[in-house]
């Protein structure tokens, strides 16, 4: 079997911003530039005052005059607080993406189109979120971090707030799926990839914390709007989700700072990662996972109404809880990964756990049954999304390529979140309203997966199970 290493490298070769600075020309003939040395000197001054303001400007802008920074400082004040700006940005991004199942009922309820159509303007925003991470790493890798901050709160706040007016579904779609999608995922990979960059030893812990922000956010949004759309109504519910992520999202800007310099060469898709044979094996293993789990997340709160007879309101405590419980799971998990079995390691039990749940949904059929499977689903779903950045990382033996690596694999990542839901829905309508279909479907996707990032652990370590990776 071949045997694989996975180890972080820092940059040997160091980038700083190019000297901008005009020169004094040459002239041909020295009376001629002595008659005119006072006439040129102001406009040379002005010059060089000019350009050299714009050159830190530019500096400030990207990390093109950064230094060799050394090691991971693996802790400190710095490393965590970057860790605690990286939890706002998932908890504004993921964690509203993953509160769609609040809206998923809502706007069933209230637009006359079927489960399946309206699930396509969740489907599009995590889509699109995944999609542009491949570009998004790409740029955080180069040393465009802040621009792709700064761009991707602009968008994400255009799409929440043009959602608040949207009455049709054409207009929620471009909005909502769209535009919040796509500002969500210009923030998210360059901040995940830059938090990997100040850690080693403690990487998947500060990975799990950053993303329990995941969870919260896919517990307090649901509440929130549960509250709010019976006392101001959809619109202001939205502006005052809006304005949440606009305070957290400027917070985390003026806070996260780069620390390695730009990698200014290379392509945007490092194409030796598709002749490893196990980084494609887990790549296309998540894929599989990852349609089965985004109609879970999306169609629960449906099944709970359309099957157990739930009202909206207790409909969505169950997204609350799906969420909410997976906080301490995100924190063992990259406890776990981190101390004693390695990321990978630490993945294929949680997604064994989470395949046989989805199994097991097939069997629920009371309201108390519903909550207990809810309970535990929510553990397993919150440890796989928090090791999935982790594992990346760790398979990455060139830590100046992270935001890159890390892009590729959420961009497979997008395609499978873009038809998982539609195809539940549709596998809905075939069994005339009924789940079964549906489920077994989310149980066969998921066993596949597993099935898939287990090869790619015995293609790299063989069959010994001591191995930490």
């Amino acid at each position: 079997m071949k045997q694989s290493v996975y180890s972080e490298t820092e940059k040997d070769s160091v980038s700083s911003s190019p000297d901008l600075t005009p020169t004094p020309s040459s002239w041909s003939e020295k009376s001629i530039r002595e008659s005119h040395e006072d006439a040129f000197e102001p406009e040379t001054d002005l010059e060089r005052t000019t350009t050299n303001v714009l050159n830190r400007i530019a500096s400030h802008v990207t990390t093109h005059s950064l230094a060799e920074p050394g090691p991971p400082p693996d802790g400190g004040f710095k490393a965590w607080l970057q860790c605690g700006m990286a939890w706002l940005v998932v908890f504004t991004t993921w964690g509203f993406v993953n509160s769609f199942g609040t809206f998923q009922a809502y706007y069933t309820q209230n637009l006359n189109e079927s489960a399946s159509t309206i699930s396509w303007i969740g489907s599009i925003q995590v889509w699109v979120l995944f999609f542009v991470a491949t570009f998004a790493g790409r740029a955080m890798d180069a040393g465009y971090f802040r621009p792709c901050f700064a761009l991707g709160t602009v968008l994400q706040l255009i799409g929440i707030f043009m959602t608040s007016i949207s009455t049709k579904y054409w207009q929620l779609f471009l909005a909502q799926g769209v535009c919040t999608g796509l500002g969500s995922g210009i923030l998210f990979t360059p901040s995940m990839a830059l938090l990997s960059t100040y850690f080693s030893t403690h990487k998947g812990l500060a990975v799990a914390l950053a993303t329990t922000g995941n969870s919260a956010g896919g517990a307090l949004y649901p509440l929130m709007a549960r509250q709010l759309l019976p006392q101001i109504g959809f619109g202001w519910t939205l502006r005052v989700l809006g304005l949440i992520n606009l305070v957290c999202l400027c917070t985390a800007g003026l806070a996260m700072k780069p620390r390695l310099p730009p990698r200014k060469s290379g392509p945007l898709v490092d194409l030796s990662a598709f002749k490893e044979v196990e980084y494609m094996l887990f790549s296309i293993g998540m894929c599989f996972h990852m349609a089965s789990l985004y109609f879970t997340n999306y169609y629960i709160a449906s099944y709970g109404r359309d099957m157990l007879g739930f009202s909206y309101s207790n409909s969505v405590i169950l997204l609350i809880i799906l969420n909410g419980v997976g906080i301490p799971a995100r924190v063992l998990a990259g406890h776990l990964a981190d101390r004693y079995l390695g990321a990978l390691n630490t993945l294929i039990p949680v997604l064994l756990f989470v395949n046989v749940l989805a199994f097991c949904w097939m069997g629920v059929n009371s309201q108390n049954s519903l909550y207990i499977f809810v309970s535990f689903y929510g553990l397993g779903l919150a440890a796989f999304q928090s090791l999935i950045p982790t594992t990346v990382a760790r398979m990455t033996k060139d830590i100046s390529k992270v935001g890159t690596r890390m892009g590729m694999v959420f961009t497979f990542l997008s395609f499978a979140s873009l038809v998982g839901p539609p195809i539940g829905g549709a596998l809905l309508s075939a069994d005339a309203g009924g789940y079964l279909y549906a489920q077994a479907w989310s149980g066969a996707s998921a066993a596949v997966g597993t099935s898939l990032v287990v090869a790619a652990r015995i293609y790299a370590f063989g069959w010994k199970l001591k191995v930490k990776c």
